[in-house]
C-alpha cells in the first residue's frame, strides 16, 4: 500500500467518523426541539396528539379553575382557544389576561396537558412569539407588551 493511498484512507475514515458523529448529535437534538405554536397554529397545522409542543397566548378571562392541585384554564390568541390542564403549582405571576407559554402535549380530545407553565415576568414583557400571534390575529396593542424597537 502506497503512502498516498494510506493517507486517502485515513482522510476518508476521518470524514466518515465526523459524519457519523454529526448525524448522532442531530438525531439526539431532534427530540429535544420544541417549537412554539399559537392556538390558531395548532388548529391550522393539525398537531398530532402526543406530540410535544409549546403553546402560547393569553390566559382567557374567566377560564381559570383550580381543584386538588390541578389547574384548568384556556389559552387564546383571540381567534382560537385551547383548554389546558396542568398538575402542579403555577407561577406567581400567572393570572387571567396575561401572556403564558405552556409546554406539553395534546390529548386525543384536543385538550392540552401541560408539564410546565411559564408566565410573563413583568408588566412590559411578552414573549415575541405570543406578540406576533396576537398581531396576526389583529388583537395587539402596544401597551400590552414589548414595544418594537
Amino acid at each position: 500500500m502506497t503512502r498516498k493511498r494510506r493517507r486517502l484512507y485515513a482522510v476518508l475514515s476521518g470524514l466518515t467518523m465526523l459524519g457519523v458523529a454529526a448525524a448522532l448529535v442531530l438525531f439526539a437534538l431532534k427530540d429535544n426541539l420544541v417549537f412554539f405554536h399559537s392556538p390558531s397554529d395548532v388548529v391550522e397545522k393539525s398537531v398530532e396528539a402526543g406530540q410535544r409542543i409549546r403553546l402560547g397566548g393569553l390566559v382567557e378571562t374567566g377560564s381559570v379553575q383550580s381543584s386538588g392541585g390541578t389547574v384548568s384554564f384556556k389559552i387564546t390568541d383571540m381567534k382560537t382557544t385551547i383548554p389546558v390542564r396542568f398538575s402542579g403549582i403555577v407561577p406567581d405571576l400567572f393570572r387571567e389576561g396575561q401572556g403564558v407559554i405552556a409546554d406539553g402535549t395534546l390529548d386525543a380530545s384536543g385538550n392540552f396537558i401541560a408539564s410546565e407553565v411559564l408566565a410573563k415576568h413583568d408588566e412590559q414583557y411578552m414573549p415575541p412569539e405570543v406578540a406576533d400571534a396576537l398581531k396576526r390575529a389583529g388583537h395587539w396593542k402596544e401597551t400590552e407588551g414589548t414595544k418594537d424597537k
